[in-house]
């Protein structure tokens, strides 16, 4: 019942009322005020009732007692009573036929274990009337293409409908994102306050906006991902649809870090988690407020980029300066313009302007700005757009005074030009001013009777088309994927359930139970022997050649080289004698909590590269794979990169390239190359294993991974679970 009351028709009944009843409405509630004012605001028309049981009137206006002395039914409800009366008013919302509701109280969910009692009691009730809720402790929505606005804050009109669907956990935050988007002419298709999420959940916004006509871009403020899940098929949908998701996530937790059962518990964090998690799925992450809304507004109002070339038109040199500075840092590139480029600049442009890019006009182009007398910054951006060299156009002379010029028509015929040769670009042209300052009223609307919209600023705006460029560029990657086979996880998951019957040990299993783990998927280990004296040590070691290595095989020991049961570099049997019994011992004696099974040998490697790679099991999103630069370097330098499982070949291929140690796999500096398709044959692997193990993992870890050109082999491997079911 409740996935039928968050359904997208729900929702959208939800969304778009033509009547509202107001209950606790009064004259001396501030909050009651707030709601009025924002309707009006919004440009409301419809039916519009006060309850309240002892006011007469609200606003003016004449109220009723009751939502069951409605006339008629109201299409929602937003209720200000206080937290103990919102369930009597369910009740009568449902006696009087109405379907939605918004509550704004607090003390239920965000309030210790009984308001959570509470709360769902609340979302009881209202599923069995019916009732779609939203909220509690949320400020409403606003609808500004449907002229609707139920929401708790005062809002200042004219409210501007756009491409832009806004989904906030904070409500009191939507007061700065009104007033930023208001001040740089960004319009909004939907924005909503979700409160406590008892019913109407941030997946289910999501779901409606992105089958949503109006809404081109989707804007998060993300305090956590609740349903990661659901979350994740909603982005990759979004992504298919060509819908950027663009999200500001706070908050994170160092105590994964604190508590890893393995180094890759602890370089794989709860931040960097979300970065993988968000950048796999497609998602935009953002860094503040301003930058989420600037970077959904360029994606919701410019068409797709699709190349890094860009041509740029200004009319300072100063800009320029900036411009190739923050070019650089977004990798975009700023290509020579072609020669009838070239040619047509140098008749449009001063003597003493240079036809190059960045082409700046220089300041004869800003002295005619508001005449439109001459016209050197319209003519260079007509040329500029034709340059076979440029996959885009930035320009910044789309410039407009705070108030009327005198004679304002001038500056509107040079408007309309620009606007007409933007919509006939053969590339996308995308229009920036140079600082972030708010547009006046003006502005705005000479701007947007236009339909023209400027980036808030050249360091907002480049980092926004960054943010665009690489959206493209990976959704262009996904498609190519889609195409490629399936990575073999479930096939090696379904191959070791039946060779394994699904039984796995529980707790930190033993290097010889990994080992089997790891050759059911296809994993290369070095190869190791089990002794079980020191005689039976010497004899291995003869047999797989010295220099060579001892590790303690036991069950519960997780960090085997902090006991002392390693030794490496034994290079003689007089060495593997002596040290034999150490590690042995390291397992502890007959009252430990282990089970020892043994001392491996296994003989050294030495050069080439060394990788750790494993699946660790994030909170949020499950498990997650990480690979990075191994042995003693992997918690000093943090070189990592993570994917949340499954995983596709292509990501395998990926993480290897986004490494700050990709140089050292590639042969930097006279080294052996690294063969990256083994390598990334191996993370598939322990993917692989990984879903093998099933919901009872905790961690997978091969540590280090030697690779030295063609040969890729584990030479240690660490497995922790939890409970026995596989």
């Amino acid at each position: 019942m409740s996935d039928v009351l968050t359904s997208r028709a729900r929702l959208r009944e939800l969304f778009s009322p033509a009547s509202i009843a107001l209950v606790g409405a009064s004259d001396t509630s501030g909050w009651a005020r707030n709601v009025y004012q924002s309707l009006r605001a919004g440009g409301f028309d419809g039916r519009f009732v006060p309850v309240h049981p002892r006011h007469p009137t609200a606003f003016g206006i004449p109220t009723r007692p009751s939502l069951r002395d409605l006339r008629e039914p109201a299409d929602l409800a937003f209720v200000l009573v206080p937290t103990h009366a919102v369930e009597d008013v369910i009740h009568d919302a449902a006696a009087a036929g109405i379907r939605n509701m918004i509550v704004l109280a607090a003390g239920f969910g965000d309030h210790g274990d009984a308001g959570r009692l509470l709360e769902r009691r609340l979302v009881e009730t209202a599923t069995g009337h019916g009732i779609t809720l939203l909220g509690p402790n949320g400020l409403g929505f606003i609808n500004a293409p449907a002229r609707v606005a139920p929401y708790g804050l005062v809002l200042s009109p004219p409210l501007t409908a756009g491409p832009v669907g806004v989904v906030l956990q904070s409500g009191a935050l939507a007061s700065a994102v009104l007033s930023f988007a208001r001040g740089h002419g960004i319009g909004f298709s939907l924005l909503v306050s979700m409160g406590n999420e008892a019913m109407v959940t941030t997946a289910d916004v999501i779901d409606y906006l992105v089958e949503d006509d109006g809404t081109r871009v989707i804007a998060l403020f993300l305090e956590e991902i609740r349903h990661a899940a659901r979350f994740a098929g909603l982005a990759r949908r979004a992504q298919a649809a060509g819908k950027p998701i663009v999200a500001l996530k706070v908050g994170r937790s160092p105590a994964g870090q604190r508590t890893a059962l393995a180094h890759t518990g602890a370089v794989a964090g709860d931040v960097a988690v979300v970065d993988a998690a968000l950048r796999q799925l497609g998602v935009i992450r953002v860094r503040g407020l301003e930058e989420l809304l600037v970077t959904a507004g360029l994606l919701g109002q410019a068409p797709p980029l699709r190349g890094r070339r860009m041509g740029v038109v200004t009319a300072s040199g100063g800009a320029c300066d900036i411009i190739a500075d923050r070019a650089s840092e977004e990798g975009i590139e700023l290509p020579d313009f072609g020669p009838g480029t070239v040619a047509a600049l140098e008749r449009v442009l001063p003597s003493f302007a240079s036809p190059q890019n960045p082409v700046d006009v220089t300041g004869v182009g800003l002295a005619s700005q508001q005449t439109g007398a001459t016209r050197p910054i319209v003519d260079a951006l007509a040329a500029v757009v034709q340059d076979p060299n440029v996959d885009f156009v930035l320009t910044l002379g789309i410039v407009v005074p705070g108030t009327p010029p005198p004679e304002p028509a001038g500056l509107e015929r040079r408007l309309d030009d620009q606007a007409a040769i933007m919509a006939s670009s053969p590339v996308p042209v995308v229009a920036a001013s140079t600082a972030c300052h708010d547009l006046t009223d003006y502005a705005r609307k000479v701007l947007q009777a236009r339909g023209l919209h400027l980036l808030a600023g050249l360091d907002l705006g480049l980092t926004a088309i960054g943010h665009a460029l690489r959206w493209e560029e990976r959704r262009a990657r996904r498609r190519a994927a889609s195409t490629s086979p399936s990575p073999p996880a479930g096939e090696v998951a379904s191959q070791g359930r039946r060779g394994s019957e699904g039984r796995w040990p529980a707790g930190v299993w033993p290097e010889t139970a990994g080992r089997r783990l790891l050759a059911v998927a296809r994993v290369p280990m070095v190869a190791a022997e089990l002794a079980c004296s020191a005689d039976e040590a010497v004899a291995a070691a003869s047999r797989v050649g010295y220099p060579v290595a001892l590790r303690v095989s036991a069950a519960g020991l997780a960090h085997r080289s902090d006991a002392g049961g390693v030794a490496l570099g034994l290079a003689s049997p007089t060495a593997v004698r002596r040290a034999y019994p150490r590690v042995r011992a390291a397992a502890g004696g007959p009252e430990a909590e282990v089970d020892v099974e043994g001392v491996l040998v296994s003989p050294m490697r030495s050069g080439g590269v060394e990788l750790l790679a494993g699946v660790t099991v994030d909170a949020t999103f499950g498990p997650v794979l990480a690979v990075g630069l191994g042995g003693i370097w992997v918690e000093a330098l943090h070189d990592v990169a993570l994917r949340v499982l499954p995983i596709e070949e292509a990501d395998a291929r990926d993480m290897l390239g986004e490494l700050r140690a990709a140089p050292l796999l590639r042969g930097a500096r006279g080294g052996t190359p690294v063969d990256l398709d083994r390598v990334a044959d191996v993370l598939l692997g322990l993917a692989g294993a990984a879903a093998l193990v099933g919901p009872s993992l905790q961690a997978l870890e091969v540590n280090p991974l030697w690779c030295s050109g063609d040969r890729v082999e584990g030479l240690d491997v660490l497995v922790v679970t939890g409970s026995r079911e596989g």
